[in-house]
């Protein structure tokens, strides 16, 4: 089995099943929460980073549209088991925050150091407009997904009083919108997946040993996220860190690792159409997918009911990101500069809820 695996690959399983035990033991030996939370997200990223490895090698007869839609789909696993944790624990402002982030944090932030490590390497680097073009629609319809339920419900607003109704209904309309994408996004990447052709490298491996690293790797990031989710309250009491800032930044990043590492090193590849697919694919699925499901989910956990709703300062973000990444996707070129203007949003938003009250 080993012989299937390079040497990143082996360090990258190192450090998963490393920081998971070691979190592990952390927990049993009573350590603080910083301590167990810091092992829990390292363990995650870890785990998180196994996901792309097998998923890559099950992809690699795909095109990078579907490819980039396996991949944003486990690799969004880490962060569905932290929200449902989250959820479990009373941690709603954290959820909700945490898929405003997925989708900053990639939007933004990834595909920002995607363009800055590909534009330093290759100048400026072309991918397929049209696939862009649909992605950065379905991106504005995000962003209305949680501007009109937090308008409509807001004091003296027509829906006022049934933010759960209201969240049901979008959420629904969102998972359509999804599923209907799906088959659509695979067609109109295949031309390209055959322009492009497969990633050069090691041998592939069994498709049994793929599924088993998944398999495995998926179990794994359940449990390292209950450790992550129950060691998040005390260390952001310990760190003065605000729910909105965990959220928004913390379980976001650490919640979406595979693309933080697939996207970029698709882009220094020179892989255009790989790292936009994998990454704005990840955002769309965060808001057409994973966030529905969590609303229609918290209505049978008992806990506290998850809404679309947000607050008008992440409504603003997921505006001023849909524009700026649509301004720069449009024309299917990316430089390095457009990537160093991505993540200089990115700073400002994060910037704009450290100062929260802390918990």
């Amino acid at each position: 089995m080993l012989k299937y695996f390079e040497t990143q690959t082996r360090v990258i399983a190192l450090l998963a099943v490393g920081a998971s035990l070691g979190a592990l033991m952390l927990r049993l030996f009573g350590a603080s929460g910083v301590a167990v939370f810091a092992a829990s997200a390292a363990g995650l990223a870890g785990l998180a980073a196994l996901v792309g490895e097998g998923t890559d090698q099950l992809g690699r007869r795909l095109g990078p549209s579907a490819t980039g839609m396996l991949q944003s789909a486990l690799g969004n696993l880490p962060e569905f088991f932290i929200c449902i944790f989250a959820l479990r624990a009373g941690l709603v402002d954290v959820v909700r925050s945490a898929l405003v982030g997925s989708i900053l944090a990639n939007t933004l932030l990834v595909l920002g150091l995607a363009f800055i490590a590909g534009g330093l390497r290759h100048g400026r680097q072309k991918f397929g407009a049209d696939q862009t073009k649909m992605m950065a629609t379905l991106l504005v319809l995000a962003v209305a997904a949680m501007a009109i339920p937090t308008i409509a419900t807001s004091p003296g607003g027509p829906d006022s009083g049934h933010e759960v109704e209201l969240s049901v209904v979008v959420s629904i309309v969102l998972l359509v919108v999804f599923a209907a994408s799906i088959p659509f996004s695979i067609r109109s990447g295949a031309a390209v997946g055959s322009q492009e052709g497969p990633a050069q490298g090691s041998a592939a491996w069994p498709v049994a040993l793929a599924a088993a690293v998944l398999t495995v790797a998926g179990i794994g990031a359940a449990f390292v996220s209950d450790w992550f989710v129950e060691a998040l309250k005390p260390a952001m009491s310990t760190l003065g860190m605000s729910e909105a800032f965990a959220g928004l930044v913390v379980v976001a990043i650490a919640g979406n690792a595979v693309e933080n590492v697939v996207g970029v090193r698709a882009m220094l590849a020179d892989r255009g159409d790989l790292a936009i697919s994998v990454i704005l694919n990840s955002s769309l699925q965060v808001a057409l997918a994973l966030a529905p499901v969590l609303v229609l989910t918290s209505l049978f956990l008992g806990g506290a009911t998850l809404t679309l709703v947000v607050s008008p300062l992440l409504v603003a973000a997921l505006a001023l990101t849909a524009l700026l990444t649509a301004l720069v996707v449009m024309d299917g070129e990316s430089s390095w500069l457009e990537g160093v203007a991505l993540v200089g949003l990115y700073v400002i938003l994060a910037a704009s809820v450290w100062w929260g009250r802390p918990i």
